[in-house]
């Protein structure tokens, strides 16, 4: 049986809702499963043997099933697990089943699927679609050492992702870095930058609050300003409430408020209460993160606030 046609020519994997994107492994298919210019194991040496081809087939029904917008990550979860069951200890049912498992929002499940084609093979992950869900997976399971060293592994090869992952890429990328505290602001200001160049929609509103967040954290707050001036309209806690939105701020979710009280002081309405609920909301879920001095230095400065249960005059 030749290689079914949805894979004929790339070995496609994607997934929905955040975990989602269209785009190939960079070598085209497993390598147990050959390749197009023939180096592996051909289609005749797959003919010989029917638990390979059976083993083939299922990855690429797998991989097929979670490509586009009409996923079916239960389907793929199943072709992986069977592929698994074929032909064991090989890494690409595990890669597939991680990245189901992370569209069925089975994020501890997903970690441990993907950790393990990691050990079985240091290579897996490491095509844009496969490393981007690895450190999707990390930021939401409160890994933030390793999401960051994914998300920097990630963004240059991002080039082969398309322009609305790779524009979400960043600003997750961005948000992640941010969480660091300083030592991660100039990589966090990259990042956002770049996001924010590609960005549209909702994608790009979070781009312009994360952007203009991240410059008055490193003290450019006029150049923070200036951004949220010209770019950020309207009620931004709107804005953040999207479901898209939701999705980006999955991988750093304390930073929503923060977000939305500097917005809220510097737009063209200022809502001053809006900011210090807002500021007290995020100190409640960071007070003890790298940000919290300046959330509170941003309460002080709309005066009369509450900082950590405490009348500040």
């Amino acid at each position: 049986m030749l290689w079914p046609i949805a894979s004929a020519l790339v070995f496609t994997a994607g997934l929905p809702h955040g975990f989602g994107q269209t785009g190939a492994w960079t070598t085209g298919r497993p390598p147990e499963c050959g390749d197009p210019g023939g180096r592996g194991a051909n289609v005749w040496e797959r003919a010989k043997s029917p638990e390979l081809r059976r083993y083939c087939d299922l990855i690429a029904s797998a991989s097929s099933k979670l490509a586009g917008a009409t996923s079916m990550p239960e389907g793929a979860l199943a072709s992986a697990r069977e592929a698994d069951q074929v032909l064991p200890d090989h890494a690409a049912p595990r890669v597939l089943e991680g990245r189901a498992l992370a569209a069925l929002g089975k994020l501890d499940e997903a970690l441990k699927a993907l950790g393990e084609a990691k050990a079985l093979d240091p290579t897996a992950l490491d095509d844009p679609p496969a490393l981007l869900c690895w450190a999707r997976v990390l930021a939401r399971t409160a890994h933030a050492d390793g999401a960051a060293e994914a998300y920097r592994a990630l963004l240059p090869r991002a080039s082969a992702m398309p322009t609305a992952e790779r524009a979400s890429a960043s600003v997750e990328a961005g948000l992640v870095a941010m969480a660091h505290g300083a030592p991660g602001l100039d990589e966090a200001v990259a990042a956002l930058r770049e996001g924010l160049r590609e960005a549209e929609d909702e994608v790009q509103s979070v781009a312009v609050l994360a952007l203009a967040l991240a410059l008055d954290r490193g003290g450019d707050t006029d150049e923070s300003r200036a951004l949220l001036a010209e770019r950020a309209h309207g009620d931004p806690r709107m804005a953040l409430a999207t479901a898209r939105a939701q999705e980006l701020l999955a991988v750093a979710p304390a930073e929503t408020h923060a977000l939305a009280a500097l917005a809220l002081e510097s737009n063209e309405a200022r809502d001053a209460a809006g900011a210090r609920e807002a500021w007290e909301k995020y100190l409640a879920a960071a007070a003890s993160g790298p940000w919290a001095a300046q959330a509170r230095a941003h309460l002080v400065a709309l005066g009369g606030a509450r900082v950590a249960g405490k009348r500040t005059r």
